[in-house]
């Protein structure tokens, strides 16, 4: 393997990792404030989705971004009505949510453009363009560095630069803030929140909100940047993986970066070795497919160890009175 193929499946680890960053970020906020959200997965589809549909309607991704944002957050209020106004089960609501998702995107996207559940192929401002840092044509040619700026780093799309940027953003808000700081108590003793006369009803619902968002957004990169055009079932159970990193990463930003790092990874070595041959037989293209999702499933079973989520995560709070 040479070193321009090492980078260029970097680089595809990078545009793969982007949307499963964006949903463990996602679920981190929800999870930390004790709302578990299986839902992910649902809230990124309808994302891509609506925010596929709008752009291709409009001509503008910003557009279609504002709707996959929008359309996420009114599920995620959806389950935030379920499991904290109501007190229902978190984990029903959030399969409810997948259901929901996996069904109405289909009719929608079928009622409005009778494609067989799809949306028409995104050209031109219908789509994030790739951005490409300054200098990097010209020192594309420069040994090792060069491939690495001009290959590497540059030529992604903007949703790209920010999601990684979300990374340190997320620390600073949970462990530098009031608001984190108060995020991270409704997670572990939401009394104690109550009593200080901090509502932890909406503390939980702007977790959720902020849930929402970045499933969202996750959900448009899907359908506006990393493909163009919205598909059935598109998403792929990458909402899963990102529980399942954010389990890995027990439940801090920095570690939740670098585990969605290794699951793109994984995809990507998956994606790039189509019917390995490997001399003595030929893996075959369905095993190739399979491997990330067998790895998650490894990876969690053997290597997290003892991962504790907030004390307080799943449980509705009944305010005493």
């Amino acid at each position: 393997m040479d070193f321009l193929t090492i980078i260029q499946i970097l680089d595809s680890t990078i545009r793969l990792a982007t949307p499963l960053l964006l949903a463990c970020l996602a679920g981190f906020f929800s999870e930390r404030a004790g709302i578990f959200d299986i839902g992910l997965e649902g809230k990124m589809l309808i994302a891509a989705m609506f925010s596929a549909a709008v752009a291709y309607v409009t001509g503008s991704v910003w557009l279609g971004l504002l709707a996959g944002a929008a359309s996420s957050v009114a599920l995620a209020a959806l389950h935030g009505l379920a499991s904290i106004t109501f007190r229902g089960n978190q984990l029903i609501s959030g399969v409810a949510i997948n259901f929901l998702a996996a069904g109405m995107t289909v009719v929608i996207a079928q009622d409005w453009f009778q494609l067989g559940g799809r949306t028409p192929s995104l050209f031109g401002g219908a789509r994030f363009e790739p951005i490409i840092l300054p200098f990097a044509e010209a020192v594309a040619d420069v040994p090792f560095l060069g491939p690495i700026y001009a290959e590497l780093l540059s030529g992604h799309s903007i949703l790209v630069y920010v999601t990684f940027l979300l990374v340190p953003g997320t620390w600073w808000v949970i462990y530098r803030t009031r608001f984190g700081l108060r995020l991270r108590a409704v997670g572990e003793n939401p009394a104690a929140v109550d009593t200080a006369g901090v509502s932890v009803v909406g503390l939980r619902y702007a977790a959720v909100a902020i849930c929402g968002v970045l499933c969202g957004i996750a959900g448009a990169y899907l359908a506006t940047a990393l493909q163009a055009g919205f598909v059935k079932d598109m998403t792929a159970g990458r909402g899963f993986i990102a529980l399942a990193a954010l389990i890995f990463a027990k439940w801090r930003p920095w570690p939740a970066m670098w585990s969605c790092l290794l699951f793109g990874l994984l995809q990507a070595i998956a994606l790039r070795y189509q019917n390995l041959d490997l001399g003595v037989f030929t893996v075959p293209v369905q095993a190739m497919d399979v491997l990330p999702y067998v790895l998650t499933v490894i990876i969690l079973a053997g290597f997290v160890g003892k991962a504790i989520p907030p004390r307080a995560g799943g449980v509705p709070y009944v305010k005493e009175r």
